[in-house]
């Protein structure tokens, strides 16, 4: 059966959350004086991204909640015992500056005009729907989706099928009739071919090898493949170079 729908992931396939989350620390370190503690801006911002890995993961494994994975992101990073409100408003603080930052890749606005008419779209993000929500109109595409789920309500995350199927569901359809889009082998590519899904994983940089998602038989480096890929008709003009 043809494939009626495609689920998105958000950061780093639609939103260029590592290109804003780099540019937005690094304004927000400037601004709270932190800077002079780091022998250079990458290194602070290679520490918050780790340090967010750790909790992110402690926060999919039902050890803290969402918001309080946040404030244990601020108070590992400065190493210091915040209260919750201190917490928040340094998070606060760096949101804002975040935002600033916030843009959509450029391939993104081209394929949701390509296959608006040929699938129906939805998004299924490890965030909350909060988060999304507001980020998804912000950059202006929040009315391109007719479900949009996240982890934090949800109460499962990817790679658990259960997420997958949640986000079908929302579509009322079957698993083998929905796409799902997302830049990570494992959480995204992995997950969502293990849940029957047609996986597509989108790798713009090209920093993995094909070893990184075994399972995964869809790999594109740019959305400009996936009209080709899911046999809609294209006005982008290039044939699918995925592999």
């Amino acid at each position: 059966m043809s494939i009626r729908a495609v689920v998105w992931d958000v950061d780093d396939t639609l939103f260029d959350y590592t290109g804003a989350d780099r540019a937005g620390m690094r304004l927000h370190l400037e601004a709270e004086g932190l800077l002079a503690a780091y022998d250079s801006v990458e290194q602070a911002i290679a520490g918050w991204r780790e340090i967010t890995d750790a909790q992110w993961a402690r926060f999919s494994a039902g050890e803290v909640s969402f918001e309080g994975q946040r404030r244990d992101r601020v108070r590992v990073f400065l190493g210091e015992e915040l209260s919750d409100a201190e917490a928040d408003g340094w998070f606060r603080r760096y949101i804002a500056h975040y935002e600033t930052v916030w843009a959509l890749f450029p391939d993104v606005l081209p394929v949701l005009d390509t296959l608006a008419t040929s699938h129906r779209h939805a998004v299924l993000s490890n965030s909350s729907i909060h988060v999304q929500d507001h980020k998804l109109r912000v950059l202006g595409v929040h009315d391109r989706f007719e479900a949009i789920l996240c982890a934090a309500e949800l109460g499962v995350s990817k790679p658990e099928a259960g997420a997958f199927h949640a986000a079908c569901a929302a579509l009322e359809l079957a698993p083998h009739e929905v796409a799902y889009v997302g830049d990570h082998p494992e959480i995204d590519g992995r997950g969502a071919a293990e849940a029957g899904l047609l996986s597509v994983w989108i790798d713009r940089e090209g920093v993995y090898t094909s070893a990184d998602a075994p399972g995964v038989p869809h790999r594109i480096a740019s959305l400009a493949e996936l009209p080709a890929l899911l046999g809609a008709d294209t006005r982008f003009g290039a044939p699918s170079t995925f592999r």
